[in-house]
């Protein structure tokens, strides 16, 4: 097992093994493809550690059955890891803004928001997924700023990887791990559409 040396040690009278197991606000952003891939290969391997995982997709629609929530239902039902709970909020791409439909999806939106701030309080889950979260904080229906104060004063040990294009610069700036997915070349680029297998 690789042994990462960090470059900085802060000055936070904090042990090295306290700073260590310090619960994580984690960002996916970017052009490019695979910012929800990785959140959930994170959920595996919180699955993996017996965590109860809660994933909250926003801006996807309702029936629309992706492979890792298939995958993740399975194991989280399989008893062998953690728990898994899966909740969709919103419709539609994250790309296709429908007409006549917004006042309902940013509803959705801050409804779903409200139950993730109620399971913080709560300690539901060790790994919360907010898939495509950073759109509706882009557009306006949740305010960042509520975003990082909830997130700064959760209690306990509560991981929280967020997806997305475009994250706002606060939830960069307050996030402690950010990647950024670039884009080299894309499929779409020659017109290609997703396929099973790999988008979903």
């Amino acid at each position: 097992m690789p042994q990462g040396r960090p470059e900085h040690v802060p000055d936070d009278g904090l042990t090295t093994r306290q700073r260590r197991h310090r619960p994580l606000v984690i960002v996916h952003t970017g052009p490019g493809k695979g910012k929800s891939t990785a959140a959930f290969g994170l959920a595996l391997r919180a699955w993996n550690q017996g965590w109860p995982i809660g994933v909250f997709q926003f801006v996807k629609s309702a029936k629309w059955r992706i492979g890792e929530e298939t995958a993740l239902r399975v194991l989280g039902e399989s008893g062998e890891g953690g728990t898994v709970a899966w909740h969709k909020m919103g419709a539609g791409w994250s790309w296709i803004r429908r007409p006549g439909t917004e006042a309902d999806h940013a509803a959705d939106a801050r409804e779903g928001w409200e139950q993730i701030k109620r399971d913080l309080a709560a300690q539901t889950y060790r790994l919360y997924v907010l898939d495509e979260f950073t759109y509706p904080i882009a557009w306006g229906w949740i305010d960042v700023a509520d975003v990082i104060d909830a997130l700064r004063n959760r209690p306990g040990h509560q991981h929280v990887v967020i997806t997305g294009r475009d994250a706002h610069p606060d939830l960069v700036e307050f996030a402690d791990l950010v990647t950024e997915m670039g884009k080299v070349k894309h499929p779409m680029d020659r017109g290609q559409k997703g396929q099973k297998g790999i988008e979903w």
